[in-house]
């Protein structure tokens, strides 16, 4: 029997589609339908819009081909506005905005011929109190956030793409503690005009599937950079491991992947090696954290100023640490992330990528946290390209995985390793 459609990864869909072998509405319709059957249980949607999303793709099925997503149905984290569904940011202080427009973002992915589908669940303010989604592999587990809705939708086959969003580890962790593939880009690749603000330091964009090809089909149509696409690669990468000054956080799910990553490049013959980074970096983990907690307090100002009767006790205790950090501290960090950024192409060498931990394990046993984004913060501080990639289970069978580092600004080569290591690691 055939896969349901529902199941079909992005890129064989976008082929069906482009053929007229399928159409958008028979798709739309299948990935509605399994929503139907077990959104009461995961949960990752905070406003579905069946209708208007049947409409578009009626509309697309009558009129020619669109762009790289042509028919393909998108989840947008409720942190990007959107016209014509409300926005909420994950809090109640936004309960009845609509925005007036599009974010850039998913303006340009309607152009590129995508249906979107609703709202995913976001953490509130894309921060660290949990929304109501559940992990679909174990509904006990916590999905990661803030991409809470779009990592727990793609896993469960409910989209086949949808937005991330990250600050600390909010692509990266939902991605690793969900069982699919990440995307962060550099910083800066994607405009961010109508996302919700947290820090203009480090917020970036990203994106979600369950495969490199995916991810990358993805990105080619949000960027317009087509160039994205051409995974292929002949010759063998210039891979090292990196356990990075975190490293201490891992446990021993993380710290065996690591070991069978290493096993199976091995294998394959390639020489595996390590790669340390400056002991100067050691101060970037708690760089990142005062930096985000410094431009929280003003990212999120009206809020807290007007309605923080509304904001949570987690969030409301974030925003006083952030109080805290002075302005000379501030810069301080600013500079020690502006240094590390300078020398961090020499601390790769050699290297085209490093491939380092993506979380402390497998997703915690909760639902009332989001779990530790330790292994995600330096990378998004130094604004490198991240991809996730789920290969591995932890000692409870729940997924497990590491993710590609790439230089700065290279995220055509970090997304074409990460292809090649995923049919390496497989």
């Amino acid at each position: 029997m055939p896969a349901p459609l529902n199941k079909l990864d992005a890129n064989t869909l976008a082929k069906k589609l482009a053929t007229r072998e399928i159409t958008s509405e028979q798709l739309v319709r299948a990935c509605l339908d399994w929503i139907n059957e077990r959104e009461a249980d995961v949960q990752a949607w905070a406003h579905l819009a069946p209708d208007s999303a049947l409409k578009r793709a009626q509309e697309l099925d009558r009129g020619p081909v669109t762009g790289l997503l042509h028919g393909l149905p998108v989840g947008v984290k409720d942190l990007f506005d959107t016209a014509d569904m409300p926005t909420t940011y994950g809090s109640s202080i936004y309960r009845s905005l609509q925005p007036v427009a599009d974010a850039s973002i998913v303006a340009l992915c309607r152009a590129q011929g995508a249906v979107m589908m609703g709202k995913t669940v976001t953490t509130e303010f894309a921060t660290f109190t949990p929304g109501k989604t559940r992990n679909p592999h174990r509904l006990t587990h916590t999905p990661g956030g803030s991409s809470s809705g779009s990592a727990a939708a793609v896993a469960d086959h409910m989209v086949p793409l949808a937005f991330a969003s990250q600050t600390a580890a909010s692509v990266i962790r939902p991605a690793a503690f969900c069982g699919i593939v990440g995307y962060k880009p550099s910083f800066g690749l994607v405009n961010r005009s109508g996302v919700k603000p947290l820090s203009d330091s480090l917020d970036t964009v990203g994106f979600l599937a369950r495969s490199v090809d995916d991810v990358a089909l993805f990105a080619a149509a949000a960027t317009g950079d087509r160039s994205l696409l051409q995974l292929e690669t002949s010759l063998s990468p210039r891979i090292a491991l990196c356990h990075t000054h975190e490293w201490p956080y891992a446990d021993q799910d993380t710290q065996h992947a690591m070991e069978h990553a290493a096993l199976m490049l091995a294998k394959a013959g390639h020489r595996v090696r390590e790669m340390t980074l400056p002991e100067s970096f050691a101060g970037l983990l708690q760089a990142q954290k005062e930096i985000m907690g410094f431009d929280l307090v003003r990212s999120l100002a009206y809020e807290r100023l007007e309605h923080a009767i509304e904001l949570s006790t987690g969030l409301r205790e974030l925003l006083e640490l952030g109080q805290q950090i002075s302005h000379d501290q501030h810069r301080a960090n600013l500079q020690l992330a502006y240094s590390a950024r300078a020398a961090v192409s020499t601390a790769f060498g050699e290297y085209e990528v490093v491939l380092a931990p993506s979380a402390v394990g497998e997703a915690p046993a909760t639902l009332t946290q989001t779990g530790d984004p330790v292994f995600g913060r330096v990378w998004t501080l130094l604004g490198l390209p991240c991809v996730h990639l789920p290969f591995y289970r932890g000692s409870s069978g729940m997924p497990v995985g590491l993710q590609v580092v790439g230089r700065p600004g290279e995220d055509k080569v970090a997304l074409r390793v990460a292809a090649w290591l995923m049919r390496q690691l497989s």
